[in-house]
């Protein structure tokens, strides 16, 4: 089951955004920020605690709900966009003080943050100052209809099936309603881990549906790769050997931008709950170095 997540040290919501953004932060207040984006789209951050929490050691780590998702929904009929989410991060760094140094995105915000990124060289400004990237959600089109397919291959496997149907014989459905969702839960997700039995450890979460096919749709049939050539800054790319996204698609991101890359063995699409100690070695050497020089 879950871990219990603790109180944020501080927590409100945007002024400088379109829509109020829920954000909270953990750690020290005065040590060194980190921005840290969870994944989705149309999620919130909640489910990447407490785990991911080992990174406000020594660090003021921040979280925020992107708009739509999680505390920051919004009823507005117009559509969310990636433009709209890579708005809205620029604004939160403003807003939150976080100046050009660190961010740790997470499947899409992963993506997200590399977007970002690409915007600002687009826009005549600098990319912060260092990104870590866990597990980012495909860079291309084509790496996304693969992810699609494996992971409705996963879904569908007898593994993952035989675990439904002792789900559906256990009774526990009227016996205990609150087990059983968590139950059920953990096998939607299932097919995201290299074991679907660690699902357990993940806190649950909800996608806005609409949301995330919003902004799926606005990018249209993508290619970041190519574009990631124009993003000079230190990066980290971290990568589970058994994701359902392509490995490929994060060695081609490396590739562009120059940047380390870190294979996780055993793990699937949640390294902090499958691989804690590996992502945490991987991670923290690379934020507590200073930035490189930017590539000529």
């Amino acid at each position: 089951m879950p871990f219990p997540i603790p109180p944020p040290v501080s927590h409100g919501f945007t002024s400088s955004t379109a829509v109020p953004l829920y954000w909270c932060s953990y750690g020290p207040r005065g040590a060194a920020r980190l921005l840290v984006l969870h994944g989705g789209p149309g999620a919130s951050h909640d489910y990447l605690l407490p785990q991911m929490l080992q990174l406000a050691r020594g660090r003021e780590v921040f979280f925020y709900d992107q708009r739509g998702g999680g505390r920051s929904k919004t009823d507005s009929p117009e559509p969310i966009t990636w433009r709209t989410q890579v708005e809205d991060l620029e604004r939160v760094i403003g807003e939150l003080t976080l100046g050009d140094g660190s961010i740790v995105g997470y499947s899409w915000g992963g993506l997200l943050a590399l977007l970002h990124a690409r915007e600002r060289v687009r826009g005549g400004s600098s990319p912060v100052a260092r990104l870590a990237l866990i597990d980012p959600a495909p860079l291309t089109r084509q790496y996304r209809s693969a992810f699609e397919s494996e992971f409705a291959r996963r879904q569908s496997g007898p593994e993952i099936q035989a675990l439904r149907a002792e789900l559906a014989m256990s009774g526990l459905r009227e016996r205990e309603p609150e087990a059983y969702r968590q139950r059920a839960f953990e096998l939607s997700v299932a097919g995201y881990f290299a074991d679907p039995r660690a699902a357990r450890d993940l806190t649950p979460f909800r996608v806005i549906g609409r949301v995330q096919q919003s902004i799926w749709e606005s990018l249209g049939d993508y290619n970041l790769v190519s574009d990631l050539r124009e993003v000079r800054t230190s990066a980290l790319f971290v990568h589970g050997r058994e994701d359902p996204i392509p490995l490929a698609s994060s060695e081609e991101g490396a590739r562009a931008m120059g940047a380390a890359l870190a294979v996780l063995e055993r793990c699937g699409h949640v390294p902090y709950v499958e691989q804690p100690a590996a992502l945490f070695a991987a991670l923290d050497p690379f934020l507590n170095t200073a930035p490189s020089p930017e590539r000529e």
